[in-house]
């Protein structure tokens, strides 16, 4: 059975990873598979936007593919590596700067450029993206790719977005809007405990008898981690196009919101990896907090508009947040490659995973 398995499992290591080479040489201008990839299932979410009960079962199909990547992760960690992560408050302390302090910051201090240029509702939509809690499974999926340090990126996204879930209500209440709701909030922090942690530590709880599987199946985590990107942001995407997204606004404003997204995500990264340089982290802590601070959750980022804003104006709300999203994904998950295959050997060391 193994062996009648083995074309299909080489097909997807092909598939998922870039630095493949198959039956011809790739030329330079032409991208990896993986971020062809990531291109293609924008292109299909726009043509082909996942409706009705085939939108329901990729919601459903998303969540047990983030489910498995953070199981595969918690089997994979060993729990010195946990608990060294857990105990990294330098680099949490950074993430969480750049998540809460940067970002708002930047935000408010683009706002005498940004209103002559787009609407006010699409400003405030930028406003409520800068005050969002970092992304999980992306933050992760990406730190694994560049090997990275994987236990604090858990610890470091977890915990930020469970900040989030009490800050960015009282980000908004200040700067945008009011109408946070206790129950809401609540409800936020019991699926994430659910949805992402609650696999993690039963992954972790059965490492002993995964071990030898996990060391047998190295790929098998690669595969989990990148498909779990593309099927957030094909998902995440087809529901945009279904609403309405490019009836909302002109293509003009849509230009704007992508140099601008750009621009936010470029002074992210430059300012988070001169921070780590600067307090002197190395490689893997570098490439956790770069990859961390400069993500946004897609995932909380809209539940939490539903309660937050008027029905009528969520989908302008969160329109920034949508693009700058498939942005962040495309950009770092090319950087994440570039940085994994720049990494040392020993780098797997470093980023947590035992031996």
């Amino acid at each position: 059975m193994a062996r009648q398995l083995q074309p299909f499992r080489r097909f997807f290591l092909i598939l998922f990873h870039g630095s493949v080479l198959v039956a011809w040489q790739r030329p330079s201008y032409i991208p990896d598979n993986y971020t062809l990839l990531l291109a293609g299932t924008v292109v299909l979410a726009t043509l082909l936007p996942a409706r009705g009960a085939a939108a329901v079962g990729f919601e459903w199909l998303t969540t047990l593919a983030i489910a498995a990547l953070f199981f595969l992760h918690g089997a994979k960690l060993s729990r010195a590596a946990i608990i060294a992560g857990a105990g990294h408050w330098r680099l949490h302390g950074l993430i969480f700067a750049c998540t809460f302090l940067l970002f708002p910051l930047l935000g408010l201090a683009l706002g005498p450029v940004l209103r002559p240029l787009i609407s006010e509702p699409l400003y405030m939509g930028v406003l409520y993206l800068c005050f969002l809690p970092s992304t999980v499974q992306s933050a992760i999926a990406l730190t694994s790719m560049a090997r990275g340090n994987i236990s604090a990126a858990v610890c470091a996204a977890s915990g930020s977005t469970l900040l989030g879930v009490f800050i960015t209500p009282f980000l908004v209440e200040w700067w945008v809007s009011s109408g946070a709701g206790e129950v809401a909030i609540w409800e936020s922090v019991g699926r994430i405990l659910l949805q992402l942690m609650l696999p993690f530590f039963v992954g972790h709880l059965l490492r002993p008898w995964l071990e030898p599987v996990m060391a047998r199946s190295r790929g098998l985590l690669m595969v989990v981690d990148r498909g779990s990107i593309l099927l957030v942001i094909y998902t995440a995407f087809s529901a945009a196009v279904l609403g309405g997204l490019w009836q909302q606004v002109d293509v003009g404003s849509i230009i704007m919101l992508i140099v601008l997204s750009t621009a936010l995500l470029a002074i992210v990264l430059a300012v988070s990896g001169w921070l780590g340089r600067r307090f002197g982290f190395d490689h893997a802590d570098r490439v956790t907090i770069m990859l961390a601070a400069s993500q946004k959750s897609l995932a909380s980022g809209v539940p939490m508009a539903q309660v937050l804003f008027a029905t009528p104006v969520v989908g302008m709300m969160v329109l920034p947040l949508m693009i700058y999203h498939q942005i962040q994904l495309m950009v770092c998950s090319v950087l994440a490659q570039r940085w994994g295959r720049q990494a040392m050997p020993a780098a797997d060391e470093a980023a947590g995973y035992s031996r």
